[in-house]
């Protein structure tokens, strides 16, 4: 299968919350992410075009917990395979140098 994305992603294999920091509320979790955005599992279907700014913890390079904080924008949104539950495609419109580099190391050779 071809890759026609800007940057690969690596996919989740543990649940890693996100929150939408201006409510608090959780709003999905992460499928998949990439250096220029993520795939979120939702409960509540995304507005087209939508603006958030999200929060959510990986595991740094040297093995510490770390709040990433990114302003993302909704590009696309769909049912999942599972009744109740939507998948949508985010991209990365802000983030900084430290949050990107955690990212980047987490990212790792990409190798599931």
């Amino acid at each position: 299968m071809n890759e026609y994305r800007r940057s690969p992603r690596k996919s989740a294999f543990v649940t890693i919350p996100v929150t939408n920091k201006m409510t608090g509320q959780i709003i999905g979790r992460i499928g998949n992410l990439s250096a220029d955005g993520m795939l979120l599992v939702c409960d509540e279907n995304i507005a087209e075009g939508a603006l958030f700014q999200l929060g959510f913890e990986l595991v740094n390079g040297h093995g510490h917990p770390q709040t990433i904080e990114v302003g993302v924008q909704e590009m696309w949104a769909e049912n999942a395979n599972v009744p109740g539950q939507y998948w949508a495609g985010f991209h990365f419109i802000d983030i900084s140098d430290r949050d990107l580099e955690t990212i980047e190391s987490w990212l790792g050779d990409l190798k599931d």
